[in-house]
């Protein structure tokens, strides 16, 4: 194991000085674990440390595991990635595109010129928006009383497209519909899909929709930024008894278990022994599948729950089959072509395929896009890099 002395100063700091109530990370190369540190508490004002198996909610960081599930029925030939997925999935068909006149306000339906396909969902190409991030959306939402998706309410997925699919990229719920893409294609539910297929091959036994008594015992707080930058611990939990799984951003977890799928992710698909996708597919979801169309920033429409999201403004970011794509070099030192994402809570990860290393970031505090959580991923994934050249040079 590394030994990440300028790391562990920052993390430890950051909790000491109340900046975060605590926080888990894990790196590891494809070879193995490298490092992993827990440091704080998991609610502020608690006496409960933080320890290496506390349980976070992982949000949209399960979106990957959903494409994952998804491209393995591609590989088995019972998905595929630009038929028209409504032939699967009825309730895409006739989807509306939501329209609001500059002048008026008043919002307006019209049907959509396209049918919407496997790709554009893992995309964020399909027109699918979030109400956090589009605040034409939230109105309508709000004004039909449709609740949001972190309800794990059916009504929640009835809401209309932003934008004409294939249009642009805006991200959204796309994923959710790739989850019951899933389960229509495979027969099962999300929940045991995911288990048979993906956790007990890697064995992530705390990873899942529904907490058991263990996770729960072992479940950070969520945590509130006020205006003055102090923490609270808040209510929260996704719906254990949801009327549909989350693909999208439902699953609990624990970096221990994560750092295994990215693990997976670097040796092209396999992990000890358990094959869960083709090198090539692997590869396939590393590229840009988005063309000409570039990530873009989220406007927050609820700051609350987020803040303004413009992750590398310096560069363009393209997007594979669930992951944000770097196309230049970071200033942490991450390679051009590498994946990542993130969560709402303010949990983060990356795979750098050309490098062999990844790694975890997890807290609990919204709103997402914390200054202070991303100034201490950039400090924590430069000491990987950092820690990964001195290795090379003294081998």
């Amino acid at each position: 194991m590394w030994t990440l002395k300028e790391v562990d100063s920052a993390l430890r700091g950051a909790t000491q000085a109340g900046e975060v109530p605590g926080v888990v990370v894990a790196a590891a190369t494809a070879d193995g674990l490298v490092y992993e540190a827990a440091f704080g508490k998991r609610e502020i004002r608690k006496a409960d440390p933080m320890t290496l198996d506390t349980v976070f909610w992982i949000a949209s960081m399960t979106k990957a595991i959903t494409c994952v599930a998804a491209m393995q029925l591609v590989e088995n030939g019972k998905l595929e990635l630009d038929a028209p997925i409504e032939t699967l999935l009825p309730q895409l068909a006739g989807r509306h595109v939501l329209e609001v006149d500059g002048g008026t306000g008043e919002a307006r339906l019209r049907p959509a010129k396209r049918a919407i396909t496997l790709r554009q969902l893992m995309t964020h190409t399909s027109g699918f928006a979030y109400n956090m991030w589009n605040a034409k959306l939230a109105a309508f939402m709000e004004r039909n009383e449709i609740p949001g998706v972190a309800s794990c309410a059916e009504k929640a997925l009835s809401i209309p497209l932003a934008s004409e699919p294939g249009e642009r990229w805006e991200y959204g719920i796309g994923i959710d519909f790739v989850g019951k893409a899933v389960e229509a294609a495979s027969g099962q539910r999300l929940d045991a899909y995911l288990t048979d297929h993906i956790f007990t091959p890697l064995e992530m036994r705390d990873t899942g929709f529904k907490l058991g008594e263990s996770q729960r015992a072992r479940r950070v707080s969520m945590h509130a930024r006020g205006e003055d930058g102090t923490l609270s611990a808040i209510a929260f939990e996704i719906p254990q008894e949801p009327e549909f799984h989350m693909g999208g951003g439902g699953l609990y977890g624990t970096a221990r278990d994560y750092i295994a799928f990215i693990r997976m992710l670097l040796n092209g698909g396999t992990l000890d022994g358990a094959r869960i996708l083709r090198p090539e597919t692997v590869a396939l979801m590393g590229q840009n599948h988005i063309g000409d169309l570039n990530v873009t920033t989220l406007p927050s429409a609820m700051p609350a729950l987020s803040n303004d999201v413009e992750l590398y403004p310096e560069q363009e970011k393209k997007w594979g089959l669930s992951f944000l794509i770097n196309t230049r070099r970071t200033a942490e030192g991450r390679s051009a072509g590498s994946l990542a994402w993130a969560g709402l809570g303010n949990t983060y990860f990356w795979v750098d395929p050309s490098r062999k290393i990844g790694g975890v970031i997890l807290t609990q505090i919204l709103p997402f896009a914390d200054a202070k959580v991303l100034e201490l991923f950039s400090q924590f994934e430069s000491g990987v890099y950092r820690e990964l050249d001195r290795q090379k040079r003294a081998a």
